[in-house]
């Protein structure tokens, strides 16, 4: 079973807007760091 694209998507600019990475950093980052940067960034903004 393959990650969906859709959520790849969202997570890759949801990174990207919010730490100004390249495409090709955050592609480079494991799935579970990945999800790990986007679970952070919502806990920094959700005060």
């Amino acid at each position: 079973m393959s990650y969906p694209l859709d959520r790849l998507h969202q997570e890759v600019a949801f990174i990207a807007l919010h730490f100004h990475w390249t495409l090709e950093d955050i592609l480079n980052l494991e799935h579970r760091d990945r999800r790990r940067w986007v679970q952070e960034i919502q806990a920094a903004t959700s005060h």
